[in-house]
């Protein structure tokens, strides 16, 4: 689990580190130098031609340090300074000393010049205002030189919280982040401007976030082997969860059978399909494994007999949203007491009747919803823009209120619970925009929750594995001709590599 901090708290890992733990806050500085010319030494030959604009902040300072590095190995470095000496911190006037003290020339403006390295220091993490003016000029000047460009820590320009680009933003190459790859450039647009991230410890510590449940976090590869209990040899399919699929109206049996098929790809022991009659042969044909029960009309003891059944549901995927749909949604809510996951369709009829919403609360098992982002917008009634410019608010609002956890899918996803951390996926890719998707996602968290995993864990690791599926559909069938079987595909790789610990 990685962790990725906002601004604010950022700031606060930094302060802890140097009045708690007593790093000097130059110490940290020099680490985050000598770490940044480490991470160019592919890039650097020799007398390399070198640019780095520097603020007044201590993001100045680490490029002022930087440039002090490569000078002394004998590279051309030149350096300009585009902030106010009145507002330099000590640490930046006192890097600008010892860089001049080495030979250094420090400039007031950006000769055009065929740099190899351009390299930002200007503004770092703390900005939270449009950039105009002479910064402006400057960072569209550093944009439109040629040469490798590096930032240092964050593309000046990218709000660290939100992605959003303040005005204008240094577009990178490569973005060396001190200590923790920060919130905003997981989200786009500001993702678009890092470039290759690479996490530099330069001492940090993370201890102040392990109380601190504001700070989000992510997976990485090496957590998923401990996502998967060992099998004991003496179990049979009930051993491993039965899921119930209320998906399929009339004419879509294709997004119920995706979803069953991805449930027992990710391991549940059974699944039934509660859908329309209309597709019970098609589905059958489909996807042998299953049990497939239908429904022409209405019956109440018949959904009650099959929640009943389930360890865990899943509800929605071409549900459709005609009356009978209606109908057969509110019984599977009236009557279902086991964790309960709803996508799609179920989603489009919750958002039609608030009433609904409100039996989350009073559910013995939490909710997992999956909008996309029009989806989340019928919900919350608000602007697919505003939920975009400040999705991480949004999202932990309505989880909370409706004590659902809510998995908001887009080109990054991120989930919410009350009183859990805001969770941010880092895995997937473009070719995974395609339809049915979004069933397999479906599936793959109905099996973990009938498996008995807590629902929180179940969502946030489906949403990861989804992902890991989609990165390795990707690399055998390339970025346009990735199908959502292909999804299904991966995930019996990606488990199959995370329970042999590669």
């Amino acid at each position: 689990m990685r962790y990725l901090p906002g601004a604010a708290q950022a700031k606060a890992a930094d302060t802890y580190t140097i009045e708690e733990i007593r790093i000097p806050s130059l110490v940290l500085m020099e680490r985050a130098a000598y770490g940044t010319v480490q991470a160019l030494e592919d890039r650097l030959k020799e007398n390399s031609r070198i640019l780095i604009v520097c603020g007044s902040g201590n993001n100045g300072g680490d490029g002022f340090a930087a440039a002090r590095i490569l000078l002394g190995r004998g590279h051309m470095v030149h350096t300009v300074f585009v902030g106010k000496k009145e507002s330099c911190t000590k640490e930046t006037k006192r890097q600008m000393a010892i860089f001049r003290n080495c030979g250094g020339r420090i400039r007031k403006q950006i000769e055009y010049f065929e740099y190899d390295i351009v390299i930002d220091a200007v503004f770092g993490i703390g900005l939270s205002r449009r950039i105009e003016g002479p910064y402006a000029k400057h960072i569209r000047q550093m944009n439109e030189l040629d040469g490798f460009k590096v930032a240092m820590d964050i593309p000046s320009g990218v709000n660290s919280d939100t992605g959003e680009i303040m005005g204008i933003a240094f577009k990178a190459d490569l973005t060396v982040s001190y200590g923790f790859e920060k919130m905003g450039m997981t989200f786009f647009p500001g993702c678009l401007y890092t470039g290759r991230v690479e996490t530099l410890d330069i001492g940090i510590t993370s201890r102040i976030f392990q109380k601190d449940k504001k700070v989000p976090f992510c997976y990485d590869k090496q957590d998923i082997g401990m996502m998967f209990p060992k099998r004991k040899g003496n179990t049979h399919k009930g051993s491993f969860g039965k899921l119930l699929l209320v998906a399929g109206s009339r004419g879509m049996a294709g997004a119920a059978y995706l979803s069953a098929k991805a449930a027992y790809a990710s391991g549940a022991g059974l699944v039934q399909i509660y859908t329309h009659e209309d597709n019970r042969q098609i589905l059958q044909s489909l996807i042998p494994q299953a049990i497939v029960s239908s429904y022409q009309e209405i019956d109440e003891e018949q959904i009650n007999q099959l929640c009943e059944w389930a360890d865990a549901v899943a509800v929605g995927p071409g549900l459709g949203t005609e009356e009978l749909s209606e109908q057969v949604m509110d019984q599977v809510l009236k009557y279902n007491r086991r964790p309960c996951v709803i996508d799609a369709d179920g989603l489009n009829l919750l958002s039609r009747h608030e009433g609904w919403m409100k039996r989350s609360k009073i559910s013995e098992n939490k909710w997992v919803l999956t909008p996309h982002i029009k989806e989340m917008s019928r919900l919350t009634k608000k602007d697919v823009f505003d939920i975009q410019k400040d999705r991480k608010k949004i999202v932990e609002t309505f989880a909370s209120e409706h004590e659902v956890i809510c998995v908001l899918k887009d080109a990054v996803t991120v989930a919410s619970a009350k009183d859990e951390r805001l969770y941010i996926n880092t895995s997937g890719n473009a070719s995974m925009a395609k339809a049915g998707s979004g069933d397999v996602l479906t599936g793959m968290i109905g099996a973990f929750l009938a498996q008995g995993m807590k629902e929180y864990f179940a969502a946030t690791a489906g949403v990861y594995l989804h992902g890991l599926a989609g990165d390795d559909a990707s690399e055998r069938r390339g970025d346009y001709s990735v199908l959502s079987d292909d999804l299904i595909d991966g995930i019996g790789n990606v488990i199959k590599t995370a329970r042999e610990g590669r």
